[in-house]
């Protein structure tokens, strides 16, 4: 079930059921029922009237739209009890899993338009406070008539086959200690293609041919549109960039080292390649 995305609440939607994602900068606010045993541990969405009786403020609403026949808002946190026991401030990557996938999507959905609303409160041309446009998604500065939408970042992302071998990096900015594809961002002017050659070059020396499209994912860190490829091996050696990756090599099904978590596309384009050699 996909959420039917639209700006305002059309007539007769009952706001009463209406879910809310609230996000404390970049932490999506949940209810929870802890038992006894931590695995029944439950989560889930609050709806209005669950934040305004536990005490928790937010700030302008933003309508998502309908997921089946239930609606969804979105709002920054203004205040909440962070003692409670009752509220967990989860990062969206920790959310996955906890809530089911439809919401996840909507999730990061909602995350983009509380950076938008953020990130465009004054015109960047005549630095005038922006307002709501009325008729659509959009904040129109009154002063010289400027239009700015919620915006996406392309992304390619690539899993690179060499015979039974997937190429794998780690990157500097990692966190932990495990391996992906490779990705990166596309440059104005360019093509999804010839950013993902530029980058598999750039990044590990290799060239690739056969590229072939897989899938893509919203990813609202903050607001990337991951494009997955899948791509053959055409020649050269790994040669580190000596930036941003900090090793890569050619790893079979069987000798993977730690990879990224079920929530992310590189997560998917590793699963693909594994499925293929059995």
């Amino acid at each position: 079930m996909k959420l039917k995305m639209e700006v305002f609440p059309p007539p007769g939607v009952d706001d009463r059921q209406a879910c809310i994602f609230a996000f404390q900068e970049d932490k999506l606010l949940l209810f929870n029922d802890s038992g006894k045993d931590k695995k029944e541990e439950k989560y889930w969405l609050p709806k209005k009237h669950e934040l305004r009786k536990a005490g928790i403020q937010v700030g302008s609403l933003f309508y998502l739209g309908t997921l089946g026949e239930k609606p969804f808002y979105t709002a920054e946190v203004v205040y909440v009890n962070n003692s409670s026991k009752e509220i967990a401030l989860l990062g969206l990557r920790e959310v996955f899993g906890l809530i089911n996938d439809d919401l996840f999507e909507v999730a990061s959905h909602a995350r983009q338009i509380l950076h938008w609303d953020k990130t465009h409160r004054y015109c960047c041309c005549c630095g005038t406070p922006t307002g709501y446009s009325n008729t659509e998604r959009a904040k129109v500065c009154p002063g010289c008539n400027s239009v700015y939408y919620p915006r996406i970042a392309p992304a390619i992302i690539v899993a690179v086959h060499r015979g039974d071998k997937i190429l794998l990096a780690r990157n500097q900015r990692f966190r932990r200690n495990y391996y992906s594809v490779l990705a990166g961002f596309v440059e104005a002017g360019g093509s999804l293609e010839d950013c993902l050659k530029r980058e598999v070059r750039e990044e590990t020396g290799i060239e690739v041919k056969k590229i072939k499209y897989f899938a893509s994912q919203s990813w609202p860190f903050p607001n990337a549109l991951m494009v997955g490829f899948t791509a053959e091996y055409a020649g050269g050696e790994i040669k580190l960039d000596g930036k941003e990756i900090a090793d890569a090599g050619w790893f079979s099904a069987e000798s993977l080292p730690p990879v990224p978590g079920k929530v992310s596309i590189a997560r998917s384009l590793i699963d693909h390649f594994i499925n293929k050699q059995k």
